[in-house]
Parts: structure tokens; C-alpha cells; sequence
């Protein structure tokens, strides 16, 4: 039976991330009830609503096209539809394009209500025994291995507990490259969280960098610096620090930049050191 909605109004709805059991009764009588779902992926949604038993319409929203989306989902709002979105797995608009509708929405002056349920962030942090009072959610990496360097680069003294989304072809080089930015850190590996295969292990970097990713979507949980990390610098000269971030790609400026800010010293002074 359908539920109670109110009219003119996005639904934010949270689906399940593998355990088809973690459907919350009100976001199943959400999906009932709205006249259109706006899906990242139609086909996984059709799924999702063939198991739930709902028959819904369907609006394909995804990267490529929200922004031709966007005017058509605010004209059926103001006249009076209701419609929810959905991603393909978890809770929308967190590392997704639905973050731009909700904002072109609310901007126009449409309602937006969050019908929460499955997160991998927060099963992740619940299941991991490492430090959740103060967390950070740094999502995927970027492809780029320079950018990528040096956003590692610039959370290496973050001291809250980060979580990171991994997919699997990406598990070996992103391990390996945080463990040479971070040196050795406790670590939670959270793969196909609530699937048949969920493992969760409690580890470190240097332990998981000896070994390669199992198949499978990773969340990955990684604890705040503390000041007693070993500096993978340590041991080098400014040219030989400046070196090593070369060798990852990073402009000169961009080298220089990490090189003083891992030292704690002037932009200046590295360049000094480099011309001498």
C-alpha cells in the first residue's frame, strides 16, 4: 500500500548495498508512491525495484546528462509530481552527479527530504575498531597518478580518520602509493560490504602493501596521522626529496611545494637549494 507523500517534493532514497534486507519499510513505500525515480543507472534500478516488487518510471540521471535533466525534473515538480532518486547501490548524492540536482532543486525552490538507510561509509566506520569520534570521507581517488600523489600528499598530516573508496583494479597502486606517502598507518580493508563475500580486516599499510586486493569493491578505512609516522624523507637531501616527487610526475612547482610543506620550510628555500 502506498504511503503518505507530500507533493512537489524530491525523496532522496537510500537502497541497499548488497543485503537486499537492509530496505527500510518507509524507502520502500517512498518508491511506491513517488510518480518518477530519477536512477543513476535505469537497468540496476529496474532491478532493484523487480526485487523490491514496485513498479516505477523510471528518469535516467547520470553524469552525462544531468545538466539536460535538470529543467525536466523541475517542471514535473512544480506541477505537482513527486519523484525520488536513487543510486545504484547506498545512500544518493554522496560521490555521485545526484548532488547537482538536489542543488539546482532546492536553488529553484523545490523541497528536498532524505529517506536514509544503507551507507558504505557508515557501515564501514561501525564495523572497523579504529578511531570514529572525528572522521573525514575522501571518496575515490583521482586516475591522474600526480593528482593523485598529491592529494595523498596533502592528507598525510590529517589526523581525523579518512575513509576512501577503492574499486578493484585500482587496490594495488593506491595501497602502495599511500603507503609511501603515509608510511605505516592501522588500516581497516572493508570489501563487498554486506555481500556474500564481506570481509573486513583490521590491518596495516605496510601488511596490505604485501599483498594484493582480493576481487570485489573496497571501502577503506585509514587512521589519522600522530605525529610518529616515519617520514619516508628523512633520510634524503632537498635535491633527493625534490627528485622523488619528480619521479612521480609532479610539475616543478608542484614538487617544490610538497617539498616544503613535508619539511616545514620555505617554498624559497627548496628553490635556493635546487640552484645551488
Amino acid at each position: 500500500m502506498k504511503g503518505e507523500i507530500e507533493r512537489g517534493v524530491l525523496y532522496v532514497v537510500a537502497t541497499p548495498i548488497g543485503n537486499m534486507g537492509d530496505m527500510t519499510i518507509r524507502g520502500k513505500e517512498i518508491l511506491e508512491s513517488v510518480d518518477f525515480i530519477c536512477a543513476e543507472d535505469t537497468r540496476v534500478g529496474g532491478k532493484l525495484l523487480m526485487l523490491l516488487g514496485i513498479k516505477g518510471s523510471l528518469v535516467s540521471y547520470y553524469e552525462h546528462n544531468k545538466n539536460s535533466r535538470h529543467e525536466e525534473i523541475l517542471a514535473r515538480l512544480q506541477n505537482g509530481e513527486t519523484a525520488a532518486i536513487i543510486t545504484d547501490a547506498g545512500t544518493p548524492c554522496i560521490s555521485d552527479p545526484g548532488v547537482e540536482l538536489v542543488r539546482y532543486l532546492k536553488n529553484s525552490g523545490v523541497k528536498v527530504l532524505p529517506v536514509p538507510g544503507a551507507s558504505a561509509v557508515i557501515c564501514a566506520l561501525s564495523a572497523c575498531g579504529i578511531d570514529t569520534r572525528r572522521f573525514v570521507f575522501e571518496g575515490f581517488f583521482e586516475k591522474n597518478k600526480s593528482a593523485r600523489r598529491e592529494r595523498m600528499n596533502e592528507l598525510k598530516t590529517e589526523k581525523r580518520t579518512m575513509v576512501f573508496y577503492i574499486s578493484p583494479h585500482e587496490y594495488s597502486t593506491v595501497i602502495t602509493e599511500l603507503y609511501e606517502s603515509f608510511g605505516d598507518r592501522e588500516i581497516a580493508l572493508c570489501r563487498e560490504l554486506t555481500k556474500l563475500n564481506e570481509e573486513i580486516v583490521l590491518t596495516s599499510l605496510e601488511e596490505a602493501a604485501k599483498s594484493e586486493g582480493k576481487k570485489g569493491e573496497y571501502v577503506l578505512v585509514v587512521s589519522g596521522y600522530n605525529g610518529s609516522e616515519h617520514e619516508f624523507w628523512s633520510e634524503m637531501t632537498i635535491k633527493e626529496h625534490y627528485e622523488h616527487y619528480a619521479s612521480l610526475g609532479l610539475q616543478k612547482m608542484d614538487a617544490c611545494k610538497a617539498v616544503a610543506k613535508d619539511r616545514g620550510i620555505a617554498k624559497n628555500q627548496v628553490y635556493k637549494e635546487l640552484i645551488d
